[in-house]
C-alpha cells in the first residue's frame, strides 16, 4: 500500500484550519513536496597523466517521503485512538451526527439503515466541516438486499445475480456508477464487496451477497466490483476475512464456526490470495474486514476479529499492508454476547485491527477511555498504535507512507 494514491477525501474548511492543530507547517510542507531530491556526489578525476575526464554528476533521484508520520505525531494520544474508531450515526439526524463528530474526533462514521436525510442537501459537507480531520464516511452498498441509496439512486442487483447475468466488465461499470453516486452524496468508503465463497440459499446470512460458490468466479467478480468502485472515487473494503461463506450460522445472532483453516485455504481464502499483497491486482487499493468467526486451527473458540492469530495470518501469510477493520462490534451477538463495547473495542485494537467498527449510535467517550488505559498499560503498544493510525490516514488520502 505504500506510495499508492487513494480517492481524495472530502475536506471541509474546519479540516484545513491551521488552528485545528493537525497540519503543522512541517506537515503541510511534506504533503506539498511528496518526495525529496537526493543528489549523489560528483565523481572527480585524479590529476596527472591519463586522468579520466570529469564525470557529470548523476541526476537527482526522487525518493518517497513518509508524510503520514508527522501527521500522526501532530495528534494527541487520545486523538490517535479516535482515528481508529468508526462509529454509527443516525442518517435521519444530521444535527446528532454533527454532535458526535465534534465531541469525539473519530476517524470515521458509518451510516446504516435506509434513512437518507444526511445524504441530501449538502448535509454531509456540514458533517465534514465539523471534523478536525477529514472523515471516512462509510456505508455497506453491496446490491440486492444490502443497499443504502436505492431509494435515492435506484436499485442494483445482488452479487450473485450480477455474476449470473453480467460480465465482469459490466459489473465494473455498475460499481463505478454506484461509487460515483455515493461520492456525490458525500460517502467516501463502501464496505464492499463481499468476497465470501458461498453456495448458501439466497436469503441466508451470506447467500446472494456472495458472487459465487466457485473461488475463481468469486475472485473475478469481486475484483471487477472493487476496480469499478475505485474508479468511481470510493475506497472499498473486502469482507469477511477469513471467510463467512461456509460458516455454521449468522454472526448477527450468535457464534459462527467456519471449516478448519486448511479447508478455508482451498476455498474461502482463495480470493485474498489472488487479490491482495505485493504485486496483486488490488494491492494498496482496498481495505479488509475481519468477521466474527471462530476458525479451527487458527483462532479456536475466539472470534477472528479479536484474535491476533487472524491478523497475523492476513499480514504475514497474505502480506497485506493496508487498513484492516472489524465487522460491527456493537450489534452482532457473536461479539456482544461475550464482551461489552469498551472491552470488545480494546480487544480488537490490541489484536491488530486498525479500525474498530461500531454501527450503532453509542457513547464514544467510554470507548476512548478504555483504549487510553490499554495504551497506558501496554496492552496497545505506542508503535503499533501509530502504525495503525498512519494506515488509516493514508486510506483517507491524507498522506502517504514511505
Amino acid at each position: 500500500m505504500r506510495g499508492r494514491t487513494h480517492p481524495p477525501a472530502l475536506r471541509g474548511p474546519a479540516a484545513r484550519r491551521r488552528g485545528a492543530g493537525l497540519l503543522t507547517a512541517a506537515v503541510v510542507g511534506a504533503l506539498a513536496a511528496g518526495t525529496v531530491a537526493v543528489s549523489a556526489p560528483a565523481t572527480t578525476a585524479r590529476p596527472g597523466a591519463g586522468a579520466a575526464p570529469p564525470q557529470a554528476a548523476p541526476a537527482s533521484v526522487e525518493r518517497p517521503v513518509d508524510t503520514c508520520a508527522p501527521m500522526v505525531g501532530a495528534l494527541s494520544p487520545r486523538d490517535r485512538l479516535a482515528q481508529r474508531l468508526m462509529v454509527g450515526v443516525d442518517a435521519s439526524d444530521p444535527a446528532g451526527a454533527r454532535s458526535i463528530v465534534q465531541g469525539s474526533r473519530v476517524g470515521g462514521v458509518f451510516l446504516g439503515g435506509n434513512a437518507t436525510a444526511l445524504l441530501q442537501g449538502g448535509r454531509m459537507q456540514a458533517l465534514q466541516d465539523a471534523s478536525r480531520t477529514p472523515l471516512a464516511v462509510a456505508v455497506d452498498e453491496e446490491g440486492g438486499r444490502v443497499q443504502r441509496i436505492d431509494a435515492l439512486d435506484g436499485d442494483i442487483p445482488s452479487a450473485r445475480q450480477m455474476a449470473a447475468t453480467k460480465t465482469p466488465e459490466q459489473v465494473t461499470e455498475i460499481a463505478r456508477t454506484r461509487a460515483g453516486q455515493l461520492k456525490a452524496r458525500g460517502v467516501t468508503w463502501n464496505l464492499a464487496p463481499s468476497v465470501d465463497v458461498s453456495g448458501q440459499p439466497r436469503a441466508s446470512v451470506i447467500g446472494d451477497r456472495s458472487f459465487s460458490d466457485d473461488p475463481e468466479t468469486a475472485t473475478r467478480y469481486a475484483r471487477a466490483w472493487a476496480e469499478g468502485q475505485r474508479a468511481g472515487g470510493v475506497y472499498g473494503v473486502l469482507k469477511h476475512f477469513p471467510g463467512h461463506g461456509n460458516g455454521s450460522g449468522d454472526s448477527h445472532r450468535g457464534s459462527v464456526r467456519t471449516p478448519p483453516l486448511a479447508e478455508l485455504e482451498r476455498t474461502d481464502l482463495a480470493p485474498y490470495a489472488a487479490l491482495v499483497g505485493p504485486g496483486k491486482p488490488l494491492d494498496g487499493r482496498v481495505g479488509v474486514m475481519l468477521g466474527h468467526l471462530e476458525v479451527p486451527g487458527l483462532t479456536g473458540e475466539n472470534p477472528a476479529s479479536v484474535d491476533p492469530a487472524a491478523y497475523r495470518l492476513l499480514r504475514e501469510r497474505y502480506r497485506f499492508d493496508g487498513v484492516v477493520m472489524t465487522d460491527d462490534l456493537g450489534a452482532m451477538k457473536a461479539i456482544s454476547d461475550r464482551y461489552g463495547l469498551a472491552e470488545a473495542t480494546t480487544r480488537a485494537l490490541s489484536a491488530g485491527a486498525d479500525i474498530a467498527l461500531l454501527s450503532n449510535v453509542t457513547a464514544v467517550g467510554p470507548l476512548l477511555d478504555a483504549a487510553e488505559q490499554a495504551l497506558a498499560n501496554g496492552r496497545i503498544t505506542p508503535a503499533a498504535n501509530d502504525a495503525a493510525v498512519a494506515r488509516v490516514l493514508e486510506s483517507k488520502g491524507l498522506c502517504s507512507r514511505s
